[in-house]
């Protein structure tokens, strides 16, 4: 278990290297490894999500060791075609990055910042509550991909779920009629924003830090 652990510790690593050079191609001003880790982080998210949506294994409960042995699989089987395949993504994802990504800076995006983040913090106590988040949510992720958005997927996916929460004062997820209602709303409200043009994640830069919010 150990050794599989370290293998697939180092498969990621691996691949993150792999998006981030494909990133510094396209924009050579990112510090990939220092103020702009986020873009990577989240472009990694991202690349992982795309490919267990394209590989069927949404809502699978498919572990991360079994994306990466996919993954290692295709690049020793054909380095040049997981190459092209990234660059492709990487050309939409970075594109995506640009029109859905806002940065909040310093004291300036303070009340902004305070304002997005109310209505998700009210939430939060429920959503750590609910046993099947991480279900509702990879089905989330797989409706945005599909209506084609596919940047900040978890982050969005998430942030959708909890606004549906906040907006019918749902104490729990214990009934499975609750559960597809908010399941159902939330759906419908991935399918609409994909649609719709402009930020839907702000990023607020501190010091250099950043932390992440629909």
């Amino acid at each position: 278990m150990i050794v599989e652990r370290v293998l697939a510790g180092i498969l990621m690593n691996f691949v993150e290297i792999m998006i981030g050079e494909k990133l510094k191609e396209i924009d050579p001003a990112l510090d990939i490894m220092g103020s702009d880790r986020t873009v990577l982080q989240v472009a990694y998210q991202d690349f992982t999500n795309y490919l267990k949506f394209q590989w069927n294994l949404i809502g699978k409960g498919t572990q991360q060791c079994e994306i990466l042995e996919r993954l290692e699989k295709l690049t020793k089987d054909n380095a040049g075609e997981l190459d092209a395949f990234l660059t492709v993504w990487r050309n939409i994802w970075f594109k995506k990055w640009q029109e859905r990504v806002k940065l909040l800076i310093g004291k300036q995006g303070t009340n902004k910042w305070n304002k997005l983040n109310q209505p998700l913090t009210n939430v939060e106590t429920i959503w750590k509550k609910i046993e099947c988040k991480q279900e509702l949510q990879e089905l989330t992720i797989a409706t945005l991909i599909k209506n084609g958005e596919i940047c900040g997927t978890e982050i969005i996916a998430e942030n959708l779920l909890k606004m549906e929460l906040g907006e019918k004062r749902l104490q729990n997820l214990a009934e499975t009629e609750q559960v597809f209602v908010t399941l159902n709303n939330t759906l419908r409200k991935a399918r609409a924003i994909s649609q719709s043009r402009g930020p839907l994640i702000f990023v607020k830069i501190d010091k250099g830090y950043y932390n992440t919010s629909e």
